[in-house]
């Protein structure tokens, strides 16, 4: 019976990727290739020698970063309150529908308060690691959750269960479990919400001794395999391992979810010391890892959005930014542009603005500017669509769903551009590092 469940469940999903598939295909009959950029258009090399090897302190930040990412472990209890670990249970002042598109009801919400089991939050507290990449939801459950599907840029893949991606090896604290014990309510070093047990081991002291040894090491290669011998997971660019003796260290877990130290190797060229030296070349061997990357809302399929990209392509050189984007202006100098016409916020970042250290924000989104090209400012960033506007005044959207590199008037070429919805149009500010 519960096999039955969970193959029903897995069908709707897949008939809403094959949904969003046609959809992709409606709405990407037309081509931007003027506004965005093939890497044998563009030198990156050329831009990354204007940027400053300076403008991060890394040893500093680096050290920042490790005590943050270990904190939870240090901790008695998770540290947020009750009220905001229970915010997403305001979703019942408005409309949101489930993966068949049924509206959630107060039935569903009573359900899932009641297998949230937070009276009892801050019980358990116990210490944990992540043992595989994790989705981290707002409700103990896989079901997706929609704002109107039928609504523009609403719908797949805006999924607002989904909360983060937490990767390998992230230290944990952990609340509470779910009534049904198949959720676990953690914190981590960057984020909160619930995770699959499955997912995750209980760790002591002995093992954080053994874990947190001082020689730190982060993946610079995007999308590998590592075994022990057998598969164990995918890896993403960003992800740290201790060293032990030439060999990389992840945990497993016992019958009684007890994690244990496990050794895996990794080829040289995967991986770098913690940090990975912030200088002309290692700036473009990132960056490279990041482009053409699938759009993953909040890491929908362990993909990642405009903020995650920034956050991971900033956390390889040890530098510590938030995860969502509106908080990531918070980690440099923020330079409000809100009020500036169009051709005064482009001259303002192709003249002051800091070559990959700079963050160009508008609301719900965040690019990295590189430099400038042909006198234009040139930014990289995972965007899901372009607001276009036809004759009738009628809304579209351009799919683009990846990381690119693009001008800030990305998708000007089309006959539908809508200026006045312009990601230029709606830039708010910068940070400048």
């Amino acid at each position: 019976m519960i096999k039955s469940f969970f193959s029903k469940r897995v069908k709707i999903l897949l008939v809403f990727i094959a949904l969003a598939s046609i959809l992709f295909y409606i709405f990407s009959d037309k081509k931007v290739t003027q506004t965005i950029f093939e890497l044998e258009d563009i030198e990156l090399l050329s831009l990354s020698k204007k940027a400053k090897n300076s403008a991060i302190d890394q040893e500093k930040e680096s050290k920042e970063f490790l005590k943050k990412y270990f904190l939870v472990w240090e901790q008695d209890k998770i540290s947020i309150s009750k009220e905001d670990a229970l915010w997403g249970f305001s979703i019942k002042v408005v409309t949101r529908y489930l993966e068949n598109f049924s509206k959630i009801d107060s039935e569903w919400l009573e359900k899932e308060k009641i297998n949230s089991n937070f009276e009892e939050f801050n019980t358990l507290n116990k210490k944990a690691i992540t043992i595989k990449n994790t989705n981290i939801r707002v409700f103990p459950t896989i079901s997706p959750i929609f704002k109107n599907p039928e609504a523009l840029g609403e719908g797949f893949p805006f999924d607002y269960n989904q909360n983060s991606l937490l990767k390998i090896n992230s230290p944990l604290m952990i609340s509470h479990l779910s009534k049904d014990r198949a959720w676990a309510f953690i914190e981590s070093g960057f984020v909160y919400g619930w995770v699959k047990i499955d997912d995750i081991a209980f760790v002591d002291d002995k093992f954080i001794n053994e874990f947190k040894n001082e020689n730190y090491f982060i993946t610079i290669k995007e999308d590998f395999a590592i075994y022990n011998p057998n598969f164990v997971e995918y890896i993403k660019a960003s992800t740290i391992f201790p060293k032990k003796e030439n060999r990389y260290l992840i945990a497993t877990k016992d019958r009684f979810m007890n994690a244990r130290i496990d050794f895996i190797d990794i080829k040289d060229d995967y991986i770098s010391s913690f940090p990975l030296e912030f200088n002309l070349e290692n700036r473009v061997i990132v960056l490279k890892e990041f482009l053409n990357e699938p759009y993953g809302w909040g890491g929908l399929f362990a993909n990642r959005d405009c903020s995650s990209f920034t956050q991971d392509y900033f956390s390889i050189f040890g530098k510590l930014i938030a995860r969502n984007s509106k908080a990531q202006t918070s980690f440099g100098e923020y330079i409000d542009l809100s009020d500036k016409s169009n051709e005064e916020k482009k001259r303002f970042i192709k003249n002051s603005a800091k070559p990959f250290s700079t963050l160009v924000y508008l609301q719900g989104h965040i690019m990295l500017y590189i430099g400038n090209l042909d006198k234009e400012p040139i930014l990289v960033h995972n965007i899901w669509s372009i607001k276009l506007k036809d004759k009738d005044n009628n809304e579209k959207r351009q799919i683009v769903g990846k990381t690119v590199i693009s001008t800030l008037e990305i998708g000007k070429e089309l006959e539908e551009y809508d200026s006045e919805n312009s990601v230029l149009s709606r830039v708010l500010g910068v940070t400048i590092f």
